[in-house]
């Protein structure tokens, strides 16, 4: 398997040599400029790739093998096959993409926001912090703070009292601080928000759209994009639902492996593949992450390896050290290496840490971070998970 790691940019406060220094060799990146909806060029395809792959002297080689992600434009989410201008882009996208080298595309269609998080920095035992979903916070938000109508027939009584009794606790700053933790989640953006009355706007126009209907868009947009990345010899990677239910009153139909078996069905292209997110399918208890790696590892192109831990309630969880959360991460990796050892060398999977703990020199007062993606939490992660894929790949145990 190839060792990866996401980079934003030049702007990303993670330098490529840090990179270098954990160990990974392929980088996971995109054009975070580019807004949803427009088409990528070759020229700034290759513009960030030089900057990627241009060696310094002396410095060991990184190569940018996947991107993450091409943003699904949110008409398309809404309108299926009729969204087609922004079909036209993506599409135009993925043809630059391929001219430039790139075979590996990740995306997601979760409409409104990617992951969602109520807390970005919550205190571990260790004095590291990490990020935190917490279901009490959530539905104080969802209730109380956006005021969605008919928020309250998404949560018993129980639910709703300890939610009122939190947002009545909250003062004017902690109001936004959870209002801005919430609403970061725009798809293919770290760091915007959407404000409350856009938010409110953005989930009216999902009025009517429920699961089967979504699914069905998503099915349109793969009937579309599918074939011309088979010609292009292109895998499309779709991440899970992070989390992987359904919020704000929004369907989600990539939380399952029944989901994916209904996409992979309607869709057979062999370009149709699976980003496999141990943490976002690892939030529910009815996902055995080792089953579903087995279940689809030949749709598996590309893996995010990090691991929650969910509370006694079900619904709230934290992101635990990637060895030690809910998920049999030596399980998962032993199926995956058993898939990867069958892959030609072109065909290896690439994995990445995923959100790693706010730890160490990430912690230093008024250091910049994007939320899960600090430097040493990471690279620990990495560690861990290589120290365990050097293990199950020792002579004594592979032959």
């Amino acid at each position: 398997m190839r060792q990866a790691w996401r980079w934003f940019g030049p702007n990303d406060p993670v330098t490529l040599d840090t990179v270098r220094q954990a160990g990974a060799t392929d980088i996971v990146s995109a054009l975070h400029h580019v807004p949803p909806g427009e088409a990528w060029t070759l020229e700034d395809v290759e513009r960030h790739r030089s900057i990627i792959e241009t060696t310094p002297p002396g410095r060991s080689p990184l190569s940018w093998s996947v991107i993450e992600s091409i943003p699904v434009a949110d008409d398309i989410k809404r309108h299926g096959a009729g969204a087609t201008q922004s079909i036209a882009a993506w599409i135009a996208s993925l043809e630059a993409a391929a001219k430039g080298g790139l075979k590996i595309v990740c995306y997601n269609f979760m409409p409104v926001v990617d992951w969602t998080r109520t807390d970005l920095d919550w205190p571990l035992p260790t004095g590291a912090t990490g990020l935190r979903f917490e279901q009490d916070a959530f539905a104080a938000f969802d209730l109380y703070i956006l005021q969605r109508p008919g928020a309250e027939n998404d949560y018993d009584q129980g639910a709703r009292e300890r939610a009122k009794a939190l947002a009545d606790a909250l003062d004017d700053a902690a109001v936004e601080r959870l209002t801005k933790t919430i609403a970061a989640g725009l798809p293919g953006s770290t760091t915007d928000a959407l404000s409350l009355d856009a938010f409110r706007e953005r989930l009216a126009a999902y009025r009517g759209i429920d699961a089967n209907k979504l699914r069905q868009h998503l099915i349109e947009f793969l009937e579309k994009v599918a074939p011309v990345a088979e010609k292009l010899s292109v895998k499309l990677t779709l991440h899970p639902d992070d989390p992987p239910r359904p919020l704000f009153g929004l369907p989600r139909v990539a939380s399952t492996g029944d989901d994916y078996a209904a996409l992979f069905g309607a869709v057979p292209s062999e370009a149709n593949g699976m980003c496999f997110c141990t943490g976002s399918l690892g939030v529910r208890a009815d996902n055995d992450l080792p089953a579903l790696a087995h279940r689809f590892a030949s749709r598996i192109h590309f893996a995010h390896l990090r691991a929650t831990k969910r509370d006694r309630d079900g619904l709230s969880f934290h992101e635990a050290d990637h060895l030690d959360g809910d998920v049999d991460m030596v399980a998962v990796l032993d199926v995956l290496l058993r898939e990867d050892r069958k892959r030609p060398d072109g065909g290896k999977i690439p994995f990445r840490p995923d959100h790693g703990h706010r730890m160490v020199d990430d912690l230093t007062s008024g250091r910049r971070v994007n939320p899960g993606y600090t430097a040493v939490g990471r690279l620990k992660g990495l560690a861990e998970l290589r120290g365990v894929m050097r293990a199950l790949e020792h002579p004594a145990r592979t032959n």
